[in-house]
């Protein structure tokens, strides 16, 4: 079966850095369209990086020059670098893993999911 499994989030102040962790099993991520997701408390779910079967990332405009999205495929996880961190950064963040042309999109359609690791930033 599909697994993701995130890690690396935390507190940190704003303009601290995180580092967040996504290992897959079940699933081949640099075969994968991948991509990284986040919720804060009565929003709704947001695209926040990706990489589609073609190699090509992309980053939602709010974290354009701060995130950077990466892969380890001999450890077979995707990584989600987070610099100068904004307490409107704070969220549930998720990743997530499609093999369809259908799940790689900026949707929830169609994809595998982590079950997500908290990141706050605060003062």
């Amino acid at each position: 079966q599909v697994q993701l499994a995130e890690s690396g989030g935390g507190s940190v102040q704003p303009g601290g850095s995180l580092r967040l962790s996504c290992a897959g099993s079940g699933v081949t991520i640099s075969r994968a369209c991948m991509g990284w997701f986040r919720q804060a408390p009565g929003k709704e779910c947001e695209w926040v990086a990706s990489r589609d079967f073609d190699g090509f990332i992309s980053y939602v405009d709010s974290v354009k020059g701060r995130f950077t999205i990466s892969e380890d495929n001999a450890e077979n996880t995707l990584f989600l670098q987070m610099n100068s961190l904004k307490p409107e950064d704070t969220a549930m963040y998720y990743c997530a893993a499609a093999s369809s042309f259908t799940g790689c999109s900026r949707d929830s359609r169609s994809k595998y999911w982590g079950q997500g690791t908290q990141v706050t930033v605060s003062s």
